[in-house]
């Protein structure tokens, strides 16, 4: 701006005359800082301004899922193991067991702004879905944190289980009645806590047992229960109903407890949810027994885990497959529930193969560390 002559120090006042001429030459600068030209750009830059803001600021309800991290279950994560194991010898292990993972915006924990929208728009590795396909309505950010991590602990527990038992372990296993379903067809012989015993005479030692005796009930008829209620044995004549598609059940909620002959830790890091499960049985398996389970190859894959061996479907296998190939893996074991999504999305270099059950997984990698490099079931 030009200068203020009326504060200049020493002299009189200015007489009235002067005061057109002292003036005048503060206008052009005036013009030139005020001038219709710099409005205008100074009204566009706040509009941008305003806009960047609002492209950062709006969300939109939508759920972007790139390549995560990928972890070898043999391997260190921080210079701990991912795997520890006390009370048991381990083995030496090589290659890789890799298990994948999906770095993933959205949800009330990472809400997807319009920005990060449109770079996901650009980005060939990127995958847009709505929201709901991964988020339930209303769901909080420490609810959706809590269930990653029950998954992930439940995960762990399973696999531990289905590989300790693989490698000849025992482990003890305790079912409990955690609840009852509105309108069960046991409201009123079941109570939370009760462990049961038997069903028809038929010991009950895992979960798989009591679905395979059930599998032989007629619904709608009585079966007879053996139940430890606080400490005392009890018999219970209990009715059955129809889940819909032909299955007696009783409409409860069970969950096990086990005693484990072997302490395992499960390092994971920051990662939550159930897909782990596949990878992390044959890593446990594979530190448990002698030999070399890979033969030194890296080989990656995903799966959940049950306490059968059953290797369930997971999400996001598309950005598993290019972190799976990104981080040099040559093989990736995949359920075959998720099969249909990969295909048409297979990277080049990777071998996709098909998996239904802990067996079949073990199965095919000890064929990759006999040589075998191809004619697996594929996607």
């Amino acid at each position: 701006m030009g200068r203020d002559v009326s504060n200049q120090p020493g002299g009189d006042p200015a007489p009235a005359s002067s005061d057109t001429e002292t003036t005048t030459p503060e206008a052009p600068a005036k013009a030139r800082l005020f001038g219709r030209g710099n409005i205008i750009t100074a009204v566009v830059a706040v509009v941008i301004i305003a806009a960047i803001v609002a492209l950062n600021v709006i969300h939109v309800p939508v759920a972007i899922l790139r390549p995560g991290p990928v972890t070898n279950t043999l391997g260190t994560i921080d210079g701990k193991p991912v795997i520890q194991i006390d009370g048991a010898k381990r083995y030496p292990a090589t290659g890789n067991l890799d298990f994948t993972t999906v770095s993933m915006a959205g949800g009330p924990q990472y809400p997807v702004s319009v920005m990060e929208w449109l770079r996901a728009k650009l980005d060939s590795n990127a995958e847009i879905d709505p929201e709901s396909e991964w988020f339930q309505t209303g769901v909080t950010s420490q609810e959706v944190q809590q269930q990653g991590n029950v998954e992930m602990t439940n995960s762990q527990e399973t696999a531990e289980v289905v590989a300790l038992r693989a490698a000849g372990y025992t482990v003890p296993e305790k079912i409990t009645v955690a609840g009852l379903e509105p309108k069960a067809a046991a409201t009123g012989y079941f109570t939370t806590g009760d462990v049961l015993v038997s069903l028809g005479g038929h010991p009950v030692t895992t979960l798989d047992s009591i679905s395979s005796y059930m599998s032989t009930v007629t619904p709608g008829s009585k079966v007879a229960v053996v139940v430890t209620r606080s400490g005392k044995r009890m018999t219970l004549q209990v009715p059955t109903a129809n889940d819909g598609s032909g299955h007696a059940v009783f409409g409860i909620e069970v969950v096990p407890s086990y005693t484990f002959p072997v302490k395992i830790t499960v390092n994971a890091g920051d990662v939550g949810g159930p897909s782990a499960g596949t990878m992390f049985t044959l890593g446990i398996y594979d530190l448990l027994t002698s030999g070399s389970l890979t033969g030194g190859n890296k080989i990656a894959g995903t799966g959940t885990m049950a306490e059968d061996g059953t290797v369930g479907p997971i999400g996001g296998i598309r950005q598993k497959m290019l972190g799976a190939k990104g981080a040099g893996a040559k093989f990736f074991l995949a359920p075959d529930s998720d099969c249909s999504e990969a295909k048409g999305h297979i990277p080049s270099g990777l071998t996709v193969i098909e998996i239904n059950s802990f067996s079949d997984a073990l199965t095919v990698v000890k064929e990759i560390a006999a040589g075998k490099t191809s004619g697996f079931p594929g996607c």
